[in-house]
């Protein structure tokens, strides 16, 4: 295993998880400031805007704690363990969640980025489905490899 590469992703998580966190909390004063500018959906859909971006950055900031969660499990080289199956069904679930609340937005405030974070959203939404099925198929073998031995 590449431990350089895994201790470094390990640290952006961590980066991410926190920053993220900073952010959530500061979006109140930070659609206000953008509201300064004259950006128009920030003065006249503050409360919408908030709520929105409030949800998504708390089901991203939990993805991103999922993620931290599975990187233990890899530096521990034990990734194929049933807590990884749980937080990649709960990454899909969260990620859907977000796909969710973006649709909502473009009632709000239609734009391009809307449409690209749908898309990312939903595609890592599947991909998370299917690593969870991936992941449950190798502990089965797995399993079935430790009785045999």
């Amino acid at each position: 295993m590449n431990t350089k590469i895994v201790k470094f992703t390990k640290h952006i998580l961590d980066v991410m998880f926190v920053s993220g966190i900073i952010v959530i909390l500061t979006l109140p004063i930070s659609l206000r400031y953008l509201a300064k500018f004259k950006i128009e959906v920030f003065m006249n859909q503050y409360i919408p805007m908030l709520i929105i971006f409030g949800i998504s950055g708390i089901l991203g900031v939990t993805i991103i704690y999922e993620l931290r969660r599975m990187m233990k499990t890899v530096m521990e080289e034990e990734c194929f363990v049933t807590a990884n199956v749980t937080n990649l069904r709960h990454m899909a679930r969260l990620s859907f969640g977000i796909t969710i609340l973006w649709i909502i937005k473009l009632f709000f405030n239609p734009t391009p980025a809307a449409l690209v974070i749908i898309i990312v959203f939903f595609i890592a939404a599947l991909f998370s489905q299917v690593l969870a099925c991936v992941f449950n198929q190798a502990i089965a073998y797995k399993e079935e490899n430790d009785f045999t031995i």
